[in-house]
């Protein structure tokens, strides 16, 4: 029986996010999982650098969560390709939903999911003090003050990083989604055109295109360039997705 009542695109999309976010619990322990395994591999720091003056011999050990922040960008990028499988899908079919409603409300859950990975990596960095303090053999710890505003803006950067590669995760997805080749077809030509740029032009492209995001000094053209390569990908998806059928 249909209903008379012809419901706003924002009420759809707004009850679409509730109940993916009560479908996707385990998503978030998952995460959990995940960090926590960073967390054992970063007790073996992620830099090192030691020497010698007169009879003195020294070594110092760099820890950071820039491990867990990767293992949280690995995390969105996969889950963000599995929201687009048929079993995730077909939730939408709940609701009295479109393409637009979808699309909508799963940018939305992975935007809202890239913030609560953002703040558990970027916080589980005083969890790795707290172990290094008890199970660290060496003699002399410095801690890093981190003021709140200098937080706050690495859990922002962290966000957005983790919200562009799950903006990549979700157009793979979307392709695969269209035709099921494009999942042998996409690494082939994203590892050929690699090799064939850095054969032809000695670059290395995965190498500039990580200095051109990750060693931005500037926050705010940080920002920029993630939400507008994440606009980019999200709106290539919904484009994508148009020309699939339309389920009856």
């Amino acid at each position: 029986m249909m209903s008379l009542t012809d419901p706003s695109l924002a009420v759809v999309v707004r009850k679409q996010i509730q109940f993916k976010m009560k479908s996707c619990i385990g998503m978030f322990s998952t995460l959990i999982v995940l960090q926590l395994i960073a967390l054992v591999f970063s007790f073996g720091g992620t830099g090192m650098m030691g020497g010698t003056r007169s009879s003195l011999e020294y070594e110092m050990n760099y820890y950071s969560a820039d491990i867990i922040l990767v293992f949280t960008m690995l995390w969105a990028f996969i889950n963000a390709i599995l929201i687009k499988t048929k079993d995730y899908r077909e939730d939408d079919f709940v609701f009295v939903t479109n393409r637009v409603s979808s699309n909508l409300s799963n940018i939305v859950l992975l935007l809202i999911v890239s913030i609560v990975g953002a703040i558990t990596a970027m916080l589980s960095s005083y969890l790795l003090r707290i172990g290094i303090y008890f199970f660290s053999d060496n003699k002399e710890i410095i801690y890093t003050e981190v003021e709140f505003l200098e937080l706050l803006t690495g859990i922002i950067a962290a966000g957005l990083f983790i919200f562009l590669f799950s903006g990549l995760g979700y157009i793979i997805g979307t392709l695969v989604q269209l035709n099921k080749t494009f999942a042998f077809i996409i690494p082939v030509v994203f590892l050929g055109f690699i090799f064939l740029v850095e054969m032809s032009s000695e670059v290395h492209l995965l190498l500039e295109i990580g200095k051109f995001y990750f060693n931005e000094e500037s926050f705010w053209l940080l920002t920029s360039k993630t939400i507008m390569t994440s606009g980019l990908l999200f709106t290539a998806a919904m484009l994508v997705s148009n020309r699939l059928e339309v389920k009856q």
